[in-house]
């Protein structure tokens, strides 16, 4: 029984022996197929991406330059306004009373400037009077003057005669009583010179006034034209008139508040074009003003991305650059200005600012989904001359677009697996199927900017690798 058992068994290994040399030997399978991509070289340029708030062109808060009652509100609040359009009314009656009584002073100057004026004609016309009699009593004086000296010589003469006998003394004394009433007589011219010499005086005295009064006649007028000009203005502005073109804000004052010249009523802002703007560190604006800088010549490209990640339409360009770094968060401001046709940009809108600060120079680019991420650990799938896979370890710099910046681990022209990674490991043969690195799309982060998504200015990126 045991020996049946045995020759059983050594037939049924023979058995299976034969069967197993007779048996075909499997095929060996195909390379597994992947799509890859050349590594391309090129000079790109490295994209930052800041945080902004939009700002009006020009922002004028309106404030009334007079106190009284809003009596109307002449304007549709969010609408378009131009300059010189009424937006408010003050109740104008107290200053049309200031007015009518500013205009009844500045008539009552008048009158005595005119007033003034004609007594001044009047003592001018005095002085030449007086001056007329100087002169006639000066020719009075002079006519008595030589007759006293004729009959002072007519005395010399005669005094020696009487005493020879040669003349009577009642000649002689007709004589000296003559020269006496001349003397008189030149006294008397004397005094009335003096008396006329003193009317030219007091009439000058009354000229002098007169231009006093003239002047002060005028001086009144100037302070009256004064007075009224400003009671003019002040009811003038009583309407309270936009003073450039844009759009008018909500009202801040109800029909009937007593405001004054610290009230703000509303805003009118131009928006088209309108500002963006943002803040760079010192290290970023020392990097720019290196690369770019802003000039009228050199006006720097920025793109807006709204607060829903659409990309706004119009480009800006750099306009502004404040005047100092701030010490508390060290920042310097900059103003970019966008086009906004129809104002759909509104003033303090969030808004997310981009723009080139640097050209790499020869940058070696990949697709992004070439590469893979192990645990932090960033790898891309060579395929070599014999369609052989090796994986390479590579730093990555930025991101431009659905491609990406190497900086370490890969050469220009080595191809690169895109697609189909995952089946292979390294040493395997591949199918390789080559694309154009431009044609392939995606990745989860196509914005410029570096891995894996860029930080925004405020968090002190500086615009330099």
């Amino acid at each position: 029984m045991i020996w049946r058992l045995g020759g059983l068994v050594v037939a049924l290994v023979a058995l299976l022996s034969a069967a197993c040399r007779d048996a075909p030997r499997p095929a060996q399978s195909a390379p597994p197929p992947v799509v890859v991509t050349t590594a391309i070289e090129r000079d790109v340029p490295v994209y930052r991406e800041w945080i902004g708030t939009t700002i009006g062109f020009v922002t004028a808060q309106i404030r009334p330059k007079v106190s009284g009652y809003l009596v109307s509100q002449d304007y549709r609040e969010g609408t378009l306004v131009k300059a010189g359009d009424s937006l408010f009314h003050i109740d104008p009656q107290q200053f049309q009373n200031s007015l009518d009584q500013a205009k009844g002073k500045l008539e009552q100057s008048q009158a005595q400037l005119a007033q003034a004026r004609a007594q001044l004609a009047q003592n001018q016309a005095d002085v030449e009077h007086a001056k007329a009699q100087v002169a006639q009593v000066d020719g009075d004086l002079a006519r008595a003057e030589a007759i006293q000296v004729k009959t002072q010589l007519e005395v010399e003469r005669y005094t020696p005669l009487v005493a020879r006998g040669a003349l009577s003394e009642q000649e002689l004394d007709n004589t000296v009583q003559n020269n006496l009433a001349n003397i008189a007589s030149v006294a008397a011219e004397r005094a009335n010179l003096e008396k006329a010499r003193a009317g030219v005086q007091r009439a000058d005295a009354g000229v002098s006034k007169a231009r006093a009064d003239v002047a002060a006649a005028q001086a009144a007028i100037v302070q009256a034209t004064a007075s009224r000009d400003e009671a003019q203005l002040n009811l003038g502005w009583t309407k309270v008139l936009s003073p450039i073109n844009g759009i008018a804000g909500i009202k801040k004052a109800d029909i009937g508040d007593l405001v004054g010249t610290a009230t703000v009523l509303t805003t009118v802002a131009t928006i088209d074009p309108i500002y963006v703007q943002f803040n760079l560190t010192e290290q970023q604006y020392l990097a720019w003003r290196e690369t770019q800088g802003l000039t009228p010549a050199n006006r720097l490209r920025i793109e807006m991305v709204l607060a829903n990640g659409t990309t706004y339409s119009h480009p800006g360009t750099a306009e502004i650059l404040g005047l100092e770094v701030d010490a508390t968060t060290g920042t310097i401001p900059v103003r970019a200005a966008f086009p906004n046709p129809g104002n759909v940009l509104r003033p303090g809108q969030y808004a997310k600012v981009r723009f080139a600060v640097y050209v790499k120079k020869d940058a070696l680019l990949i697709p992004q989904q070439a590469v893979r991420d192990t645990q932090g650990l960033l790898q891309v799938g060579v395929v070599g001359p014999e369609d052989a896979v090796s994986l390479s370890t590579v730093q990555m710099g930025e991101r431009v677009g659905a491609l990406w910046i190497v900086d370490r681990g890969l050469k220009a022209g080595q191809r690169v697996i895109v697609e189909g990674l995952e089946k292979v490991k390294t040493g395997d043969r591949v199918s390789p199927t080559a694309v154009p690195a431009e044609s392939l799309g995606g990745g989860s982060n196509p914005r410029p900017g570096g891995p894996p998504a860029p930080p925004s200015a405020g968090a002190g990126q500086s615009p330099t690798k």
